[in-house]
């Protein structure tokens, strides 16, 4: 269920990219800072078990930005 609502926000941030790179920015950040702020509470948790805790919204982090990323970079390829 959390990795469909990753992926779909991946592939939105993606088209939101390649369609509006400027407008994709502030969306991304938006869900960039929910996911480091669930990032940040679980690094609460005492010892490995924060790690634990913050490693999954780290990842899905790294992954809507590589996607927002990948989206202005093909959309700047198709505009030149």
């Amino acid at each position: 269920m959390v990795l469909a609502l990753i992926v779909a926000l991946c592939v939105v941030l993606f088209l939101l990219a390649l369609a509006l790179p400027l407008a994709s920015r502030g969306t991304q950040r938006r869900v960039g800072g929910a996911l480091g702020a669930g990032a940040r509470t679980g690094r609460k948790a005492p010892g490995k078990l924060g790690w634990l805790f913050s490693k999954p919204f780290s990842a899905s982090r790294k992954a809507t930005d590589k996607s927002g990323g990948a989206g202005r970079r093909l959309g700047q390829r198709l505009r030149s």
